[in-house]
């Protein structure tokens, strides 16, 4: 049968994948608390719909730092499209330029970002971690301005990593051929043949940056003229310190339930960050996203965007280019459906009034 929604790609993509490849997409840390918790935070919270509203005609496109987009989700990173399917995070990129979206490279891609952007017909954002070797690091930063990306997306929730278990079970390790594109120059494509346990955890172990600081963002800020946007925040005392510390947006994540398991939901975590931010610098949010109703209850509660990651990977095993562009479309759809119905034929319309049972 043909997906018809972001639950039936799941359910399709876990037919074509390896079982080492979903339960990596698909897991979380420990008993995947939060992971579940991610969506089922939307789930809760209920609409309160507005009638009798002209609503013949209706934009969904909305402003980000400076440039138009063509609706308010953004493809979030995600690592090793690889594993889904052969052309990997050029076919992610392509999609996302068609849908008239901004793709977000993971550092940790298959294909290195000249080869990305080369390919990019869109705006693409750069996510990046702090390794240890900072020459390394401004190596990734220099790259990406040089290519063309057009923000810095910094992870600042995964300098240690979160335990998951079905990784561990499965002993999880890229397939031959397959590496960290984009470390290659610096010799940090591969760890190690004797990491135990998971391959990708012992390589974070090995060369990522645990002593990661507020002054990172700073020195970060101070080698690239792109706007640096900060992803893993949930605590409202850390948005004010982004924003203190020059952040150009804060992404509200949990790491897709990947890192502290029990972690707070996102969309529990919105109101009070959009609060501490007020207004300064714009307020994305990941995790859990499944329905077009989940992305007005996150615009409802302040986000002026989503960040979209599994569903992303579903479509790619499913049928590559296409779907990615699929789930797009569907996501899309729903969402202007949810709109209609709640009145709004814009963007800027959707405001927390909609909304009822959040935190």
């Amino acid at each position: 049968m043909k997906p018809i929604n972001l639950f039936d790609f799941e359910d399709a993509a876990r037919e074509r994948l390896s079982t080492l490849a979903y339960d990596y997409y698909r897991s979380g840390s420990f008993d995947e608390i939060t992971l579940r918790d991610n969506h089922a935070a939307y789930d809760r919270i209920r609409l309160h719909h507005r009638v009798l509203r002209d609503i013949s005609e209706r934009d969904l496109s909305t402003e980000l730092l400076g440039q138009r987009i063509s609706m308010p989700i953004l493809v979030a990173p995600t690592a090793f499209h690889e594993l889904a399917c052969p052309e990997g995070e050029v076919a992610t990129t392509r999609a996302a330029g068609a849908a008239g979206t901004i793709m977000t490279l993971s550092t940790l891609s298959n294909r290195p970002i000249e080869e990305v952007l080369e390919a990019a017909t869109g705006p693409v954002w750069f996510q990046l971690y702090v390794y240890r070797d900072r020459e390394a690091t401004r190596g990734l930063v220099e790259r990406a301005q040089a290519c063309g990306c057009s923000a810095i997306l910094l992870t600042v929730d995964a300098q240690v990593w979160g335990r998951r278990e079905r990784d561990v079970r499965n002993h999880f390790r890229l397939p031959a051929g397959l590496g960290v594109a984009n470390l290659l120059p610096a010799g940090f494509d591969e760890v190690p043949a004797t990491a135990s346990d998971s391959w990708l955890a012992e390589y974070v172990i090995s060369l990522f940056d645990p002593t990661l600081s507020w002054a990172d963002l700073e020195w970060l800020a101070s080698i690239t003229d792109l706007p640096v946007l900060i992803k893993g925040i949930v605590h409202p005392d850390d948005a004010r310190l982004a924003v203190e510390h020059g952040a150009h947006g804060i992404v509200v994540s949990n790491h897709g339930g990947r890192q502290l398991d029990t972690s707070i939901a996102t969309i529990d975590a919105l109101p009070a960050v959009v609060e501490a931010v007020n207004g300064r610098v714009p307020v994305l949010v990941d995790g859990g996203i499944r329905r077009g109703s989940d992305v007005l209850k996150a615009l409802a509660l302040g986000a002026q965007a989503v960040m979209l990651g599994r569903p992303i990977l579903w479509g790619l095993a499913v049928d590559g280019e296409a779907g990615v562009r699929q789930v797009l479309e569907i996501l899309e759809k729903e969402f202007d459906i949810a709109m209609a119905l709640c009145g709004c034929v814009a963007c800027d319309q959707v405001d927390r009034d909609l909304v009822v049972g959040a935190s």
